[in-house]
């Protein structure tokens, strides 16, 4: 039909009138060009909080968060009616647990923080692996990279419950995930409670013994797993990913996670586990008390079940699907029971690296080159491939260590100042060569790049890879994978899908911030993990010299109060 020329002001009231719809709401008002009037602004909160409640997500992507946000109705809602960031960034290329862990309280990327890894490699050390643990002491003769005495000593930085202390030790720092690693990065040196998952339960540092609330939760945790459970509860929402996928001689996308009476691995690896975590952390809550002076306090919350159930299945099954629902439910509980205490709190919700579907999955989807890691990208593989190339092989031990998904490769203690000289171009050479590459630096290469500051997705590689650099650690070569490329040379049950690339999808993950009195904001510019920690040292009024933080304080509070100032 075709409609009479109108002018504008009344061009959509007319146009709604000709074809007998609903008038748009401003037509209803007696001027139809004035704007309606904006509500009056909430009034930004003006007294700091009393408890920052620090949540990371493991393996939590900027595109998982985008993909279910809709389907949210708990706590993750709620933190979406905050300051909501799509576009956070762990901006360096180690993306595993441990660095992306290690910047969210620090506030510095990890070539300062000198956790460059899960694991790295040490090979003048005495011990026959030659891998060390993130958060371990290796000087302690009890610890092995396997089973190892959890430390804070690697950590070079301190955390904002460090700072905090320092300030004024009746602050408390508190910290609980399924993963030691995480427990240690976010609570730093000072941690006045720190619980993780070992064997049946949780446990804690050497020395210290398990508090009431702990022995309580693991009491609990047993007869859970004792009793059993049958499968989780599928929304049905999750259709459209509920369909299995052939990963190579078994087939992911329909699990539901039953748990076997008895059965502690599976529980530890199924979103039951983020449950748990919940649990204990409202237990502490009561225990310590958090919140309750004037006197600032930091709970630290890990959940790691959407990293494991990544791991397992990927990202783009009904195994994500279920987690996603459980996470944002467990979230819910935690606030609600945060809310119950009367606390005056803050949250943070962000994630230590997000994560690549299983690419045989990804083939199906439109990513054609997706695909696993070459054999002769691993430690074995270039090993053997220099040694035959070079007529160089150690007298013991494996020419080079490293390799594979984590990128550092490290040369053998043995070899003469020559031969490392020789050893080090052939691998370059090889690298470079390999069409799984997309880039190949020494570390006498990234010695001289500075890490930049702002707007991370233009940074270039050897920038991303820079900022996980560190001189005393890693590795002598480093290679990049080009995109699409998963670590990991085959699927097996358990492990179909990784991270630890320098791309987006393992890079980018959502930063949320959420306190009472708050307006709602969303951001959508790039900003980094290691903001956080400078945005909540200014909310409590922690003022550290400059140069503390890499990151810069972010205003969470919209219009014109500055949460900075």
């Amino acid at each position: 039909m075709r409609l009479p020329k109108l002018p504008m002001a009344f061009s959509s009231l007319a146009v709604a009138l000709a074809l007998g719809v609903a008038a748009p709401a401003f037509a209803q008002e007696a001027d139809a060009t004035a704007p309606a009037a904006a509500p009056p602004a909430a009034p930004a909160p003006k007294t700091p909080p009393k408890l920052i409640v620090a949540i990371s997500v493991d393996q939590y992507s900027a595109d998982l968060f985008q993909q279910y946000r809709e389907r949210y109705t708990k706590g993750l809602a709620r933190l979406l009616q905050g300051t909501v960031f799509p576009s956070g960034f762990q901006s360096h290329a180690a993306t595993e647990t441990c660095p992306g862990h290690s910047t969210l309280l620090t506030g510095v990327h990890p070539n300062r923080t000198g956790i460059i890894a899960n694991n790295w490699f040490v090979p003048g050390i005495g011990r026959e692996d030659k891998q060390v643990y993130c958060s371990e002491d290796e000087t302690n003769p009890k610890s092995t990279s396997e089973d190892s005495v959890i430390s804070p000593d690697h950590l070079k930085a301190p955390t904002l419950g460090d700072l905090l202390k320092k300030k004024n030790p009746a602050s408390l720092n508190v910290a609980v995930s399924a993963k030691d690693r995480a427990v240690v990065m976010m609570s730093g040196h000072t941690a006045d409670a720190g619980y993780w998952l070992k064997g049946k339960g949780f446990t804690s540092f050497e020395g210290r013994k398990l508090s009431p609330a702990a022995l309580a939760e693991n009491k609990a945790l047993a007869a859970t797993v004792a009793a059993g459970a049958g499968e989780l509860p599928v929304p049905g929402w999750c259709g459209d990913v509920d369909r299995p996928t052939n990963v190579g001689g078994f087939t992911i996308g329909t699990y539901r996670f039953p748990l076997k009476a008895g059965d502690m691995k599976g529980f530890a690896n199924s979103p039951r586990m983020d449950e748990a975590t919940t649990d204990l952390a409202i237990r502490l809550l009561d225990e310590m008390p958090l919140g309750k002076d004037d006197v600032p306090d930091v709970l630290s919350v890990s959940y790691s079940a959407t990293d494991k159930v990544g791991h397992a299945y990927g990202n783009e099954g009904v195994e994500m699907c279920i987690q996603m629902n459980v996470l944002d439910q467990t979230i819910g509980t935690l606030l609600g029971a945060l809310d119950a205490r009367g606390l005056d709190y803050v949250v943070v919700l962000s994630a230590d690296h997000g994560g690549a579907d299983a690419p045989e999955r990804m083939k199906l989807q439109g990513v054609p080159e997706a695909a696993r890691l070459d054999v002769s990208l691993t430690d074995e593989g270039l090993s053997a491939s220099v040694s035959k190339a070079t007529k160089i092989t150690p007298s013991s031990g494996p020419l080079l260590y490293g390799a594979g998904g984590s990128g550092d490769i490290w040369l053998n203690a043995g070899l003469t100042s020559a031969q490392r000289k020789k050893v080090i171009a052939e691998l370059v050479r090889q690298l470079k060569a390999n069409p799984q590459i997309s880039g190949v630096y020494t570390a006498e290469e990234l010695k001289n790049v500075k890490v930049p500051r702002g707007n991370p997705q233009d940074w270039s590689e050897i920038e991303i890879v820079a900022a996980s650099f560190d001189p005393e650690r890693s590795g002598e070569v480093l290679m990049m994978t080009k995109r699409a490329i998963v670590p990991g040379t085959k699927a097996v049950p358990g492990y179909t899908a990784t991270h630890g690339s320098r791309w987006d999808y393992d890079r980018r993950v959502p930063m949320l911030f959420w306190r009472k009195g708050q307006v709602r904001m969303e951001q959508a510019q790039p900003v980094e993990t290691v903001d956080i920690a400078p945005t909540l040292a200014a909310l409590v009024g922690l003022s550290e010299p400059a140069g503390t933080w890499d990151g810069r304080c972010l205003d969470i509070y919209a219009g014109e109060s500055d949460s900075c100032s």
